[in-house]
């Protein structure tokens, strides 16, 4: 049960990543890059937050298989 919910974990930390990749690449970013020389927050916090969920899945799932060997 643990597997199941880490790799959960880890593919909407993947699915995060891709939704703050594109949205680096949507207009409002591309805007505040002009202005501030950075994406928009929004993008920044979803990629953050993908990265951050791959991560805890990674982790965990690898934790989950060495404990069943």
């Amino acid at each position: 049960m643990n597997q199941i919910v880490s790799l959960v974990i880890l593919l909407i930390g993947v699915a995060l990543v891709v939704v703050g990749i594109n949205a680096t690449n949507s207009f409002n970013s591309d805007v505040s890059r002009f202005f501030t020389g950075s994406p928009t927050d929004k993008a920044v916090w979803t990629l953050l937050a993908g990265v951050g969920l791959i991560l805890v899945g990674l982790t965990t799932w690898l934790r989950g298989t060495s404990k069943s060997r």
